[in-house]
């Protein structure tokens, strides 16, 4: 039985779900941000309501992303006119819980084209890709205080780090955070790009050297007949024991399932390996999601349909349904 979860104004073009709040963020081609609450927070099937809706952009927002919950409600805005804002709900002097600004991050040449937050539950990093090809990691400073960032690190998406590339142009950038597994798991993150540049494009693993405090590719998820495709979104699924990790990549040619090792080789460098390749959407695929346990990917794109993608007991992978919208 379908059921009205939330009733969205027109004009909305992206959301963004709070899995730990159970709210609903949304951003309007009018550069509204709004914040949507259970009407009976006791229920979990209980209605959306729009809680709080203000103006956050001049221009249209076309990303939102939730700050993780340990470090308070907060939402991140990326706009149109490539600047990213992020606003934080605060209680001030006895008033009512309210949405205020919290922190601009802007480049004078560059805009930004996707965001992602990860780290643990103490270190909270925020990773930016921007149009001109380069990707800035920011530290939170002090973790009570969500406007001390501070830039750690700034490189572009290449596997030779001594490659530099001018006159870039990104059309787009998709992000994915390696799922949190505790406090000590690594810092690491896949990274694919729309652009004028082949080398940059392809889906590239970074991971945090502790030892010398840099950023470093392990892993480039591309065979060598299609390293230089547009990438248009990647996603990184949770980990539940498998000896390796899975990742999703999705181009032109469909949504390839790839395998990265645990264990680098000498270089420093983990195996990669493509298992399977999912066709069925009409167009670009624009976004991927893993389920809890690494075992469902949905995705959907430009044919406004959802597909959901499992792999039977003998690693096979198929389509398992499609959802359709109704109208």
């Amino acid at each position: 039985m379908e059921k009205n979860v939330a009733t969205l104004e027109r004009g909305t073009i992206c959301s963004a779900w709070n899995y730990s709040g159970q709210r609903l963020a949304s951003g309007s081609i009018h550069g509204k941000l709004s914040i949507f609450d259970s009407t009976h927070p006791s229920s979990s099937s209980s209605p959306l309501s729009c809680s709080s809706s203000f103006m956050a952009h001049e221009d249209s927002i076309v990303k939102v992303v939730w700050v993780p919950p340990e470090y308070g409600d907060a939402v991140a805005c990326v706009s149109a006119d490539g600047t990213l804002s992020l606003w934080e709900e605060v209680m001030e002097a006895g008033q009512p819980l309210q949405w205020k600004f919290c922190t601009k991050f802007q480049s004078k040449t560059a805009r930004v084209l996707d965001i992602q937050f990860g780290g643990s539950s103490s270190c909270l990093k925020l990773v930016a890709a921007f149009s001109d090809g380069y990707v800035k990691v920011y530290g939170l400073v002090n973790p009570l205080e969500l406007n001390t960032w501070q830039l750690q690190a700034e490189f572009q998406n290449v596997i030779d780090s001594v490659s530099k590339f001018t006159k870039v142009s990104c059309l787009s950038a998709t992000i994915s955070w390696i799922p949190q597994r505790g406090e000590h798991h690594q810092f690491s993150f896949v990274l694919g790009l729309n652009s004028n540049i082949p080398e940059l494009n392809s889906s590239k693993v970074w991971e945090f050297d502790q030892m010398h405090q840099r950023w470093l590719p392990v892993a480039e998820l591309a065979l060598a007949e299609d390293s230089g495709e547009p990438v248009y979104a990647v996603a990184w699924a949770p980990n539940i024991g498998r000896p390796y990790e899975i990742i999703s990549v999705a181009t032109q040619k469909g949504i390839a399932i790839w395998h990265v090792g645990l264990n680098p080789d000498i270089d420093g460098r983990l195996s990669v390996e493509k298992v399977a390749l999912l066709s069925g959407h009409q167009g670009e695929v624009w976004q991927m999601e893993w389920d809890m346990s690494g075992m469902t990917l949905a995705s959907t794109g430009s044919d406004g349909v959802v597909r959901l993608w499992q792999s039977n007991l003998n690693g096979v992978w198929h389509e398992q349904a499609i959802l359709e919208p109704t109208s």
